[in-house]
């Protein structure tokens, strides 16, 4: 199969026409419990589980964005049952993440819960990750002098070899950000008529960091397109299923609009170009 295309088909279907070890990166938000109607498919979570161990390349991530629907006053699980399942197959758990959101939806307080600001971004690794790009920000005390406090013993007393280097430790001016994302849900510029659309942020943070450019980054349920537009102003190669033809429309017009702003053009006119390729018959 070619790569940066969307391809109109299911995607356990599509991830068998892929090599073993074809692909750097995933980054992808599948549909989950029935907190999503989308548009009358379902999907094989097992078998594409399997075929995105196969397809992944040794030291490659996956991750895989999350959550639980409410039944019944109980949180399904499904989520920890999926995550437990890719260990089962093989992957790793490298790091359990969260995406706190900035602008949650209130909760009806006849449901006695808090509200729900997060979801679960599980980052999963074919052996040990072959690529991790820190995602930084500006230390609050960046450039200032403080005390480096490491350097006392648990019973208070200072390190005779260190008394010296504690006396002056400048503060970095940027620090490695924590499993902790926060990000508004998406920007009212990047909505389109996707149901379930992630944040073009949130994908291109992931990105920047599991991958470099040039990689194959991958999403099997492509959705709006978000993972493959962030990948294409990051210099990345993309590839995707999806198994709507509507929501494949509305991929290739973000495609569109990605390539035109790397190439500097305006984008005049959008027509839906002749990567959205149906298998299903």
């Amino acid at each position: 199969m070619e790569l940066n295309k969307i391809y109109n088909m299911d995607c356990v279907e599509g991830m068998k026409l892929l090599g073993d070890n074809s692909v750097d990166l995933t980054v992808t938000s599948p549909p989950y419990d029935n907190l999503r109607k989308y548009n009358g498919f379902e999907w094989d979570f097992e078998g594409a589980a399997k075929e995105l161990y196969r397809v992944t390349k040794d030291g490659g991530v996956v991750v895989w964005i999350v959550n639980d629907s409410t039944f019944k006053g109980s949180e399904t699980g499904t989520s920890f049952k999926q995550a437990i399942y890719f260990k089962e197959i093989g992957f790793s758990l490298h790091d359990t993440m969260i995406w706190k959101k900035t602008n949650p939806i209130p909760n009806d307080t006849r449901q006695k819960r808090y509200i729900q600001s997060f979801e679960y971004m599980f980052v999963l690794s074919k052996g040990k990750p072959c690529v991790c790009n820190y995602i930084k920000e500006k230390s609050k005390y960046g450039g200032k002098i403080t005390n480096n406090t490491s350097q006392i013993k648990s019973n208070g007393d200072e390190r005779d070899d260190r008394k010296e280097a504690r006396k002056k430790m400048v503060v970095n001016e940027y620090k490695i950000l924590t499993n902790i994302w926060s990000c508004s849900s998406i920007h009212k510029n990047e909505k389109t008529k996707h149901p379930a659309q992630f944040p073009e942020k949130l994908a291109e943070d992931h990105i920047l960091s599991w991958s470099n450019e040039g990689d194959v980054v991958f999403d099997p349920f492509a959705g709006s397109g978000t993972t493959a537009k962030m990948s294409i102003l990051n210099n990345r190669q993309y590839l995707g299923f999806e198994i709507s033809k509507e929501y494949c429309d509305i991929t290739e017009l973000r495609i569109q609009e990605a390539i035109c702003v790397k190439q500097g053009i305006p984008m005049i006119k959008p027509q839906i170009a002749s990567t959205s390729l149906d298998y299903s018959a």
